[in-house]
């Protein structure tokens, strides 16, 4: 396969993929025909192209993978197409949830409800089943409650090729929320004097 096909063939796995492709996905696709560092030199001629043609797409590392996203300066206009689409739409508690969780992680239910002054045991089942959440294990204390963390699809969504990419809280409220205010989103998020923490401190005292 000439250099042409390809790149053509990477493109085109690219355009149809759902999430993003990794270079050992690429190496084993093309069945060992390329090395893992000529992949990555045809997937910077790729990204090459994109950038300097100004097309609305661009190539960009996300999650450890290569995958096609959306160029900054159209990104008001795909938000508008998404919200008349209603196809990312979270709930106001999924937004808090998914936030302090980010910032957070690993944390507890108890937790969670705390920073948030509600219980959140559905909101967490709900994004569990999005998979935008994971357990992580359980926290050693009273109880062993579980640890909730995010996952591959967390970073996906928002275009994050690691949790080093999160932007600050002003930041990430408005690309969780869609520039819709709340007032409660970040509330104590950095306290570490919770009722909740403070029981399971205890509650590790007394094991």
């Amino acid at each position: 396969m000439n250099r042409e096909d390809l790149e053509g063939a990477t493109e085109a796995i690219l355009f149809i993929a759902t999430e993003p492709v990794s270079v050992d996905t690429f190496f084993k696709v093309f069945g060992g025909q390329v090395t893992p560092s000529e992949i990555v030199e045809i997937l910077k001629r790729i990204e090459r192209k994109y950038e300097e043609n100004t097309l609305g797409i661009i190539l960009r590392q996300v999650a450890g993978g290569y995958q096609f996203v959306t160029r900054a300066e159209h990104s008001v206009f795909v938000k508008n197409y998404l919200k008349e689409h209603n196809t990312r739409k979270l709930s106001k508690a999924a937004v808090e949830v998914l936030a302090i969780v980010a910032y957070k992680q690993p944390i507890t239910a108890a937790e969670i409800a705390a920073i948030r002054g509600t219980e959140s045991q559905q909101v967490i089942k709900g994004l569990l089943e999005k998979k935008l959440l994971k357990i992580q294990g359980r926290k050693q204390v009273v109880g062993k409650p579980l640890l909730y963390g995010t996952t591959k699809e967390f970073l996906v969504h928002f275009g994050l090729n690691s949790l080093d990419d999160l932007p600050g809280f002003e930041e990430l409220e408005e690309v969780f929320n869609e520039n819709v205010k709340q007032e409660s989103l970040f509330k104590d998020i950095n306290g570490s004097n919770n009722e909740a923490e403070r029981e399971e401190e205890q509650g590790s005292k007394i094991q």
